[in-house]
Formats: C-alpha cells, sequence, structure tokens
C-alpha cells in the first residue's frame, strides 16, 4: 500500500515534524542547540551513552575488560537521555559532531583523546589493551569482516525494518516488506556463519561480538521491536544459541544494566561511576528482569 495523498515537492522543505517516535528531536541540521557542558568523573575513560543496541556495546566492552581484570579500563558512564536532545547540548557535540551516542573520551592521555561511532569505541579499546582482536592478520581481518558488517547492516535493521514496523505513524505494506525481508536476509546470513563457528568470526570471542549482539541477538530474543513472532526467529536457531551464550557472560550482563532507565528497576543502572555501583542489583534479579534462565 502506498500513501496517495502525498506527492514528493520538488525542493524538499523542513516544515513540520513528520510523527511517530523520536520526531521532535530529528531535525535536518547539525550543531549544538543548547549550552551545556559534560560531566567528567574521576576514572581514564568517560561514557556518554543510553543503553540502546548502538550504546550498550561500549558498556559491554569495558565491563568485558574489567572482567579480565584490567583495571586500566574503569570508567564513568554519564546518562545521554535522547528523547530529550541531551545529545544536541555544545559538550557533547564537541565529543561527537554527530551527535548520536555512544560518545568517549580517553583522559589517560594526554591530550585526551575523543572516540565517536560505537565501531570506533570497540575498535579503538581492542587497539589499546590488545583484547577481543585477535593479532593474527587472517583471524583479525575476519574479525574486522563483521565488524564493519554490523556497521553497514543495523540501519537496515534499526531505521529501516524498526522505524516502520514499530515506530512509524502510520503503517504501509511496501517499507515494511522491504526491511522485513532484508533483515531476514541478514539474519540467514549469521545463521550461516554460526553454523560452522561458536562465535561470529570464528572459535574466539571478539568485538564484533560485541557489535552484533545488541542487535540481532536482542531482535531474535524479543528484546527489540517485539518482532521475533513475525521474523520467524524460531528458525534461526544458531543465531539463537549463540545469543543466549553471549548473554551470560558476565561483563554483557553488566554493560547491558548501563546506563538503562526501563524495564525493570534490578536491570537499570542508570549511571557508573564504580564496579560497587552493581553490589545493589542482584544477580536473581537481573537474570529476572532481562529473561535470563
Amino acid at each position: 500500500m502506498s500513501d496517495p495523498t502525498y506527492t514528493p515537492p520538488k525542493v524538499w522543505k523542513w516544515d513540520a515534524e513528520s510523527g511517530g517516535a523520536f520526531s521532535k528531536i530529528n531535525r535536518p541540521i547539525a550543531g549544538p542547540t543548547h549550552q551545556q557542558a559534560l560531566p567528567v568523573g574521576d576514572h581514564p575513560f568517560q561514557v556518554y551513552s543510553l543503553a540502546t543496541p548502538n550504546g550498550v556495546k561500549a558498556t559491554i566492552m569495558l565491563e568485558e575488560l574489567l572482567e579480565k581484570g584490567i583495571r586500566e579500563a574503569e570508567y564513568d558512564a554519564w546518562l545521554v537521555r535522547i528523547t530529550e536532545g541531551e545529545q544536541f547540548s555544545s559538550g557533547f557535540v564537541e565529543v561527537n559532531p554527530n551527535s548520536k551516542i555512544p560518545a568517549m573520551v580517553d583522559r589517560s592521555v594526554d591530550p585526551a583523546i575523543r572516540v565517536f561511532e560505537s565501531g570506533s569505541i570497540l575498535l579503538y579499546l581492542a587497539e589499546k589493551f590488545g583484547e577481543f582482536l585477535p593479532r593474527d592478520i587472517a583471524r583479525r581481518t575476519e574479525a574486522l569482516n563483521w565488524l564493519f558488517w554490523q556497521m553497514g547492516s543495523a540501519p537496515f535493521l534499526g531505521g529501516g525494518f524498526g522505524h516502520f514496523y514499530a515506530y512509524a505513524p502510520e503503517k504501509y505494506e511496501y517499507p515494511i516488506n522491504r526491511y522485513t525481508m532484508e533483515v531476514k536476509r541478514q539474519l540467514d546470513v549469521l545463521d550461516r556463519q554460526l553454523a560452522d563457528n561458536q562465535y561470529i568470526a570464528g572459535d574466539e570471542y571478539t568485538i564484533a561480538d560485541m557489535a552484533i549482539w545488541p542487535w540481532y541477538g536482542a531482535l531474535v530474543t524479543n528484546k527489540v521491536y517485539e518482532a521475533a513472532e513475525f521474523l520467524e526467529a524460531h528458525t534461526y536457531t544458531h543465531v539463537l544459541r549463540w545469543s543466549h551464550e553471549i548473554a551470560e557472560r558476565p561483563g554483557v550482563r553488566r554493560g547491558r544494566m548501563v546506563n538503562r532507565t526501563w524495564g525493570d528497576p534490578a536491570s537499570q543502572l542508570h549511571e557508573r561511576h564504580d564496579a560497587s555501583d552493581f553490589e545493589n542489583k542482584t544477580q536473581d534479579k537481573v537474570d529476572a528482569s532481562l529473561g535470563h534462565s
């Protein structure tokens, strides 16, 4: 079904909100909307984020590093409420001119280094600490193949399928069919890869898994868009196996909680400034709230 009421103008003008989720913060220009400095904590890494599928990549990586005993990866995680436009503050735009979460500042070096885009953050931390990215050229390249696969594929899932299936003010057959077809193709790509490999890039857990799991693992386990039945997620058995396995990792469990502001309160840690911040969240409550058995 197409919209019979709309004919594109010769020149598009931003005249009104488009409707749907997030319409009040969408705009066709960049730059800050207001002056506000970002807070800074005591740890080497400062993360500014929200626990969206992109946002949790950074906190999962940092928690995985800490799980390995790498104390130099200590961090402060500050909440950025994107539905309230906090990503358009002058301080945030200085760290990420694209005004998207997550963004990170490495203050362990002088001058401090800003890192934005979730894939860049994963790669930066992997190279800085020598973890979760193989040194062997062939295995490293395979992990990076899949990291960049996620960077290119997820917009079809989020901005395409997720938008038209879950968030758009009207539902139209053509865009839903178009993006459903592509998402199912992507799931099939992953399912075939995971049929022969424990993890995305082989037998080693890497930043490729950290990038892909928050999107596609959440999709098949019905954590995003409530579309598992619609997509027949149960048929992607290898993706499901992998998704459940990743979800059991302690670093993933903790990282997914950070900057989370929805769901069961036991699954939420709005800001993280010390490992002890998790102590009031018992594992049983976390498991129940996140749907783990």
